[in-house]
């Protein structure tokens, strides 16, 4: 499978801070942060975090990176668990950034990635049947408020066509009139709109907003750092939700993203176009849409092999 080759933004002469590589993917860096490429700095500073741990803070020159060394570190990554599409992320993101010094003559192309992963694994399967949503939705978690937070967020997201926990954090209270929640994603700037039905109102109907200008009780200091309070709380929520899948008999992590995964693998069940379904999650491409449906169509295509061989 090709692979999309990660792109940085344009550096100016005399700012790749010598030919090392810690000073130079961290002047890339600024570089996107004064873009205000937020989600993608931070990506860029997970994987020089986890090179830097690798290389137990000893830097080293760009000259020096060589396949041999990626080997090395490929090795590293998977003996902590980090899964295949994990480790070949944090390899693309390094990539980019050598091939960029290649690019400013701060070395000569040794192609020292074409020995390690660096594509895209099928992901195993992440959506749960209709049954295991209404179980979680029906847990007794009275006594537990901070989980029964965690999983009324899992249900709001199921409910709202799989919303993702960033735009959930910074829905208003304007993004709701007349019975319909319109809001931007935030990772594709799509508008999407969505009928308010009973469900959404229960949840949002538990949590007392009067005072805040959000809906969901996310980001509850409007002047404080935002951004820290929202990965703060999807930090504690996603910890709750694997509580709560083994609480309700799962046998898979419970995370926000199952819920996106389960609404599309829900609707699909339901005999519901791709196209509808793409349009529903706020897609770019049905493509996208077909990756999160796979477990689904293997299943169906299973059913359909199995009343073939009873007719043998």
């Amino acid at each position: 499978m090709a692979t999309k080759e990660l792109k940085l933004p344009e550096l100016e002469a005399g700012e790749h801070a010598g030919c090392y590589l810690f000073p130079f993917m961290n002047s890339v860096m600024e570089r996107l942060k004064v873009m205000g490429r937020q989600r993608t700095f931070e990506t860029y500073a997970a994987a020089l975090k986890s090179f830097t741990a690798f290389r137990h803070n000893h830097d080293l020159s760009i000259s020096e990176i060589d396949s041999e060394l990626m080997l090395l570190y490929e090795a590293y990554l998977q003996k902590r668990g980090l899964t295949k599409n994990t480790t070949s992320f944090y390899m693309r993101i390094l990539r980019a950034v050598y091939n960029r010094a290649v690019e400013k003559e701060l070395t000569v192309q040794r192609y020292p990635f074409r020995h390690v992963y660096t594509g895209v694994a099928k992901s195993v399967k992440r959506a749960i049947s209709l049954e295991d949503i209404r179980r979680i939705k029906e847990l007794d978690l009275s006594e537990h408020p901070s989980i029964e937070f965690s999983r009324d967020m899992f249900i709001f997201s199921f409910c709202t066509r799989g919303m993702s926990f960033i735009d959930m954090a910074f829905l208003q209270k304007r993004n709701l009139q007349n019975g319909v929640l319109s809001y931007c994603r935030r990772k594709t700037g799509q508008r999407l709109s969505i009928r308010w039905e009973r469900c959404m109102e229960e949840i949002v109907g538990r949590y007392n907003m009067q005072r805040s200008s959000y809906l969901l009780p996310i980001i509850k200091h409007a002047d404080s750092d935002l951004r820290g309070q929202y990965l703060n709380a999807m930090c504690l929520v996603n910890r709750h939700l694997k509580h709560i899948g083994v609480m309700a008999g799962l046998h898979l992590p419970l995370t926000m993203y199952v819920a996106r995964h389960s609404w599309a693998t829900a609707a699909r069940s339901k005999n519901i176009p791709i196209s509808v379904i793409s349009e529903g999650m706020g897609h770019d491409s049905e493509k996208t849409t077909s990756i999160y449906l796979a477990s689904l169509e293997n299943s169906v295509i299973d059913e359909a092999n199995n009343v073939i061989l009873r007719e043998l």
